[in-house]
């Protein structure tokens, strides 16, 4: 999943603006399609596509501006990669394989937080993380390294259940 970083700096008042001049351009274009009906211009049923998008247009303009694209960012977090999204209840993130503990609990509880959506299938999300280590040349060997579990039907970003393995951890220090 690709994350176009010219949205985080949009708020949902650029948007809401955004939405007053598509709404205004919209209505210009109904209004010359009508005309365009009464005169019987050869365009006209042209004018009609144009208004509908404009309408489509506005529509998801006025969308983002109630329910912006943004991520939150957890102090400590360290990057992450979504390796699997099945789109319901389960996401695997990869991590670095210098995560510290803090580090990994903080990058959890953000994953946790910005792959929260209420259209998830399932009644829990479960987020592991891992990281690939290469004991040997040509041999790739997945360490899971934590998971975090939240509740879907729950929107409070307080409550987390964020199991940190650290046997595996210690194998990765050793590494």
């Amino acid at each position: 999943m690709y994350f176009d970083p010219i949205f985080a700096v949009l708020t949902p008042d650029d948007f809401l603006k955004a939405t007053v001049w598509s709404l205004g351009f919209t209505g210009f274009f109904a209004l010359l399609a009508l005309v365009a009906f009464l005169l019987k211009w050869g365009f006209r049923f042209r004018l009609v596509g144009v208004t509908g998008f404009m309408i489509v247009l506005t529509s998801g303009l006025f969308a983002l501006s109630i329910f912006p694209i943004t991520t939150t960012v957890v102090p400590g977090a360290v990057n992450y990669s979504v390796v699997y999204d099945d789109g319901g209840g389960q996401v695997v993130i990869t991590v670095p394989q210098d995560v510290t503990e803090s580090q990994l609990e903080a990058t959890l509880r953000q994953a946790a937080i910005n792959k929260f959506s209420p259209g998830r299938l399932g009644r829990d999300l479960l987020i592991r993380a891992r990281t690939v280590l290469h004991p040997e040349p040509g041999l790739s060997e997945p360490l899971y390294l934590g998971q975090v579990t939240r509740s879907l039907s729950d929107a409070d970003e307080s409550r987390f259940e964020i199991e940190i393995d650290r046997s595996q951890l210690a194998r990765l220090a050793d590494s």
